[in-house]
This record gives structure tokens, C-alpha cells and sequence, in this order.
């Protein structure tokens, strides 16, 4: 019987940990992580999306025009114009040591609170850890893109051209 509680201890462990290792899906903010929007005024809105360290920018990116896309349509209009963007790079160092002594770092015969450790040795390795987080002000239109101005986009048109790189959160 104890056997069982504690492989299924590991089990929900190992499911916690498989959950934690995805990409941010395509979602309302949770915990962090998503889209959001915020109207500015009646035509012109905030649109956000942070990904985790999983998350590739190209995809931070193509989730805020979708999003864009979605505000758009949701609110009767047909075309956004990108009036301001941005995509801000989060880095974070994630460091881990090896070697004897390993985890009281590189102490090497020092005394440390009246603890000795003698004669160990370790190295440290420290490795960058991205996240992305992408804005856009956009402002709301109605009628025909026009063909002149490359910040216009067609709602219908990026919502049709990105639809299949969307991954959806999992249905609970």
C-alpha cells in the first residue's frame, strides 16, 4: 500500500512538472501568462501577450496580432492600424553547480558559521533564461484596409493566416 502512495506522489510530480515544460498557450491571462487587452478609447485598445521562457518570440509576436485580430472583430470593426509596439526581452540566469561540495557553492577549506568545508571543490554554471512580453496600441477601423500603409492589417486576413500556428490552452 505504501508503495502506491508514493508512485503516485511521483506520478502527480512528474505531471506538475509536465505542465510547467510547455509553451504559454493561446489564452486569457493566467498567472502571468496570456493575452489581455485594455480599451484606451472607444477605437483605439492595448493588446498584450507574455509567454514564458518556453515561448518563442515569433510566437509572443504572432499571439498579439491575433489577439489584435480578435479585438477587432469582437468590436464591429474590420482593420487595425499598430499605432505603437514593442517586445520586451525578460532574462533571468539559472545557475547550477557540480563538483564536490557542489551545493554550499565554491567554499574551499573555509570556515562558515562554525561549519568546515575542507577540501571541496565546484563549478558554477549560469545560463540565460528569455521570456517575451509583446504590446501593441491599436486603433480600430472600419470599411477597406488601405493598400498604402503598412501598419493597416485586415482583421479576417490575420486571423485566417495565423489560425493554424495557434495552439489553444487544454480543455479542463
Amino acid at each position: 500500500m505504501k508503495h502506491h502512495w508514493v508512485s503516485g506522489f511521483l506520478l502527480a510530480g512528474a505531471l506538475l512538472l509536465a505542465a510547467c515544460g510547455t509553451p504559454t498557450p493561446y489564452q486569457p491571462v493566467a498567472d502571468g501568462f496570456g493575452y489581455a487587452e485594455q480599451p484606451l478609447e472607444t477605437d483605439r485598445y492595448r493588446v498584450t501577450f507574455s509567454g514564458n521562457s518556453l515561448t518563442a518570440r515569433e510566437t509572443v509576436e504572432n499571439y498579439l496580432l491575433y489577439r489584435a485580430a480578435e479585438v477587432t472583430l469582437e468590436r464591429g470593426f474590420d482593420y487595425f492600424i499598430v499605432a505603437e509596439e514593442d517586445v520586451e526581452r525578460n532574462t533571468q540566469y539559472r545557475t547550477t553547480y557540480s563538483g564536490v561540495g557542489a551545493p554550499f557553492g565554491s567554499f574551499y577549506g573555509t570556515r562558515f558559521r562554525g561549519a568546515y568545508f575542507g577540501s571541496g571543490f565546484s563549478t558554477a554554471t549560469s545560463r540565460p533564461i528569455n521570456s517575451y512580453e509583446a504590446y501593441a496600441n491599436i486603433l480600430l477601423r472600419r470599411g477597406e484596409k488601405p493598400a498604402d500603409d503598412p501598419e493597416a492589417y485586415d482583421a479576417r486576413d490575420v486571423l485566417a493566416r495565423l489560425d493554424p500556428s495557434i495552439v489553444r490552452e487544454a480543455a479542463h
